[in-house]
């Protein structure tokens, strides 16, 4: 089973992309390695369905965050060795041997440099691999979260061959068989093996990388619970990639399974909304969340409809994209998939007496799918009071505080639904009416 997710989803949310402005991965983009790389761009776009797992992997970070660990690997050095094992090489020793003196001969006749190049690739490799059983043996273990994956490494770095191999002086000219048989092992016999120490090597990089971003926002983990519990429960969770945001806390639970949010415009519910649907995501990834305490049951998914735009190429105008998301997460919903399903201001395409019927009778449509959690917000506070008899539907808005005729917003969360009506005082204190004339 996997995490489902769309491309609007992950857009809104604004999930991926390292050069993307703003984006959640580049909150953690800073490994130090091309292998660490790929390595957190596919966490980022597997999220993980299993409450074990993602635990494991929370504890692993939480681990490195704790001990405060340095990257010990030279990049280059890791390079130089990632392109000496992509050398394709024969698992025939005589065949080896032959192309390594064809190589030697080719390289003093007309200076060809893959002689060159594989010996300093060789060198690379030794390098890293005594750099590799000096960090495992620095461990001491003692049941932590990471002791298997460190006691699978140092057994295949006490091989017999690879000791050897660790054990050569590099700085002394080795003789030719010698360096064809360390190409026979290495590339050859043990490949696999050597695959999984770089493996290792780059899981370093983004436990680090991801601790250390886990440090500087001040973030924690989040506990996941089997599906069954349908609970989402936070304690001043915010946007993480916002400077000085502020926290709230919410809970969704089978009893509760739908956030009614409420609130004037430019009050804050996109963003708490938002903040909502990343730190779940980064939560199903075992990443650190932004938040002082988080605990959630796993979901099959995370629908959003929070900036539908219309569709030219389709012929889609803005309100039938909103009826379009509305059907696809109805279909997820009717299907029996625990999703997390988010809607702000529901059909503020077309005509406020159509987005009242349309947002009351979604919302009271959706709140019957006890498995799924539900959030959705308008500024038309009607509907709230029409679904006041519903038990299972939670209240909640985002103030405006008035100071004198300006709107002040606090971003704090309150009980209930709002009165606010700013509407016409901001276009008032904007002079439009005098401009008109």
């Amino acid at each position: 089973m996997q995490f489902n997710i769309d491309k609007q989803t992950l857009e809104e949310l604004n999930l991926l992309g390292k050069f993307r402005n703003g984006s959640v991965y580049s909150l953690f983009s800073n490994t130090k390695t091309r292998g660490g790389e790929r390595m957190l761009e596919d966490m980022f776009k597997h999220p993980l369905v299993d409450a074990k797992a993602i635990n494991y992997r929370s504890k692993t970070f939480l681990f490195f965050q704790q001990t405060g660990l340095v990257f010990p690997f030279d990049v280059q050095q890791l390079q130089s060795m990632r392109e000496y094992l992509d050398t394709k090489t024969s698992k025939y020793p005589p065949a080896v041997l032959v192309k390594t003196v064809i190589n030697r001969a080719l390289s003093s006749l007309v200076r060809d440099e893959r002689f060159k190049k594989n010996v300093q690739g060789l060198q690379a490799a030794i390098m890293t691999l005594n750099k590799c059983f000096e960090f495992v043996g620095s461990f001491d273990l003692r049941g932590g979260p990471f002791d298997e994956r460190i006691k699978e490494i140092k057994n295949i770095l006490s091989d017999k061959q690879i000791e050897k191999i660790r054990n050569t002086d590099i700085y002394k000219d080795l003789t030719t068989g010698t360096i064809a048989y360390f190409d026979t092992i290495l590339k050859g016999k043990l490949h696999g093996q050597m695959e999984a120490v770089l493996s290792f090597i780059y899981e370093i990089d983004v436990n680090i990388a991801v601790s250390e971003a886990a440090k500087r926002g001040g973030f924690c983990y989040a506990k996941a619970l089997p599906p069954e519990a349908n609970v989402l429960s936070a304690a001043g969770i915010f946007h993480p990639c916002i400077s000085q945001a502020v926290g709230n806390n919410i809970r969704l639970d089978q009893n509760g399974n739908v956030l009614f949010l409420t609130g004037a415009n430019m009050a804050g519910k996109s963003t708490l909304m938002k903040a909502i649907g990343v730190n779940l995501y980064l939560a199903h990834m075992g990443f650190p969340v932004a938040a002082a305490s988080v605990e959630f049951s796993v979901r099959e998914g995370l629908y959003t409809s929070i900036n539908v735009a219309d569709n030219i190429g389709m012929g889609y105008s803005h309100f039938y994209a909103e009826v379009v998301r509305v059907k696809r997460a109805a279909e997820g919903a009717s299907m029996g998939k625990r999703l997390l399903l988010m809607f702000d201001e529901l059909f503020k395409g077309t005509n406020v007496k159509d987005a009242f019927d349309g947002t009351l009778a979604v919302t009271e449509g959706f709140s019957d799918y006890r498995q799924c959690l539900f959030i959705v917000s308008t500024h038309i506070i009607e509907v709230g009071e029409a679904l006041k008899g519903r038990p299972n539907i939670h209240f909640v808005y985002m103030p405006t505080v008035m100071d004198g005729p300006h709107p002040r917003y606090t971003y704090q969360l309150k009980e209930g639904i709002t009165e606010d009506r700013q509407g016409m005082m901001i276009i008032r204190n904007e002079g439009i009416l005098e401009l008109l004339g």
